[in-house]
């Protein structure tokens, strides 16, 4: 099997031949370790050298306020959004917003106007053939509208005033739809998955309660797998924490992957999820970054991914359980992931496994 084939049979829950792996998106202060443990120059050929099944894309956008898309919003007035130091709990422009004329000030952009098409199309072509062109969307409409008012004061209007919450959700989720679509009439034939997401879940459980999501949240969410089943793309819906009770609703909004098994999150045990949903959605992670990949040896490391590819034969991608591979994570044990996630299943395991396959 190539990365491609492997990645549609883990998400239809078929036979593999192995379990498809995601090296996810390493941080810029992690990379120069990385590339010097491996002997290579730069990211593409990281994920060439560990084996990445994945090659994941980042919508180019560029306006005069932002370098990226997922901070495409100016909520400070501070003329430029730093990408890398951004919060939700900080007042926003709205966050004294009563009435939706106390909307009317903001100037939204236009992604037509910061997208460079031509660059879209060059990013999916240097993704090799084989792989699985990921493109890293994000439309995070909810931490967004929680950014625009300030995190307390979403919070309090989902309650207290949801009609003003819900309409600058809606103009955050109308620019993203636009967006997605310039992106994806700009990749068509090339692209293959989509992430997107929104950070719902603490350590311990949901930050709202499963009605509050299923209000607030999961209708964006719908739109969004609807517009992107509609390019023929799998979408891979993303929440840091403990989302397991709500994993039902998001299966019925059309999401093809839960990332990521956050396993020291509670109810998000890989056991648990693969035993309550096993049958009816592939899961991406497993490989836990708050303490195994910082503090545990590569056997370690090892017996971990032997765990996960016993529960599951397939429909988990395997993955560190963040996206990001932090400067804290030592190369040995990223190496020790990739090496023992990508040995063959003998001709014996694979009829072992039969049985194991939902």
């Amino acid at each position: 099997m190539n990365s491609l084939e492997r990645f549609y049979a883990t998400v239809n829950r078929e036979h593999v031949d192995r379990p498809a792996a995601w090296l996810g998106m390493p941080d810029i202060q992690a990379q120069p370790a990385l590339f010097q443990h491996y002997g290579v120059q730069n990211l593409h050929e990281l994920k060439l050298a560990v084996g990445d099944d994945f090659y994941a894309v980042e919508v180019p956008y560029q306006s005069p306020t932002a370098s990226a898309i997922y901070a495409a919003f100016d909520w400070y007035g501070e003329g430029q959004v730093d990408t890398q130091e951004r919060t939700l709990t900080a007042p926003g422009c709205f966050a004294d917003a009563e009435k939706l004329s106390d909307l009317d000030f903001f100037e939204w952009p236009d992604p037509e106007n910061y997208i460079d098409v031509q660059e879209c199309r060059r990013r999916v072509q240097m993704v090799p053939k084989d792989k699985v062109c990921l493109g890293m969307l994000w439309s995070a409409h909810f931490q967004d509208t929680c950014a625009a008012f300030g995190m307390e004061h979403a919070l309090m209007n989902m309650i207290a005033n949801p009609e003003i919450y819900k309409a600058v959700d809606a103009k955050i989720l109308e620019f993203y739809l636009k967006a997605n679509e310039i992106f994806y009439e700009a990749t068509k034939g090339r692209l293959n998955a989509v992430l997107i997401g929104n950070d719902m879940g603490s350590q311990r459980g949901l930050m709202l309660s499963p009605d509050m999501v299923r209000e607030f949240i999961l209708p964006g969410c719908r739109k969004l797998v609807e517009q992107a089943h509609s390019y023929g793309l799998k979408v891979i819906y993303h929440s840091c924490g403990s989302i397991v009770d709500v994993i039902p609703d998001l299966i019925e909004a059309g999401v093809d992957v839960i990332h990521p098994i956050q396993a020291l999150a509670a109810g998000m045990e890989p056991q648990n999820l693969k035993e309550k949903f096993g049958g009816k959605v592939a899961f991406c992670g497993g490989v836990d970054t708050q303490e195994l990949l910082v503090h545990g040896s590569p056997q370690e490391v090892r017996e971990k991914v032997r765990e996960l590819r016993a529960i599951f034969p397939t429909g988990l991608i395997l993955s560190p359980s963040h996206e990001a591979i932090l400067p804290d994570i030592p190369p040995e044990n990223v190496e020790a992931l990739f090496d023992e996630a990508q040995k063959r299943y003998s001709c014996e395991s694979l009829d072992e496994r039969k049985d194991g396959i939902l």
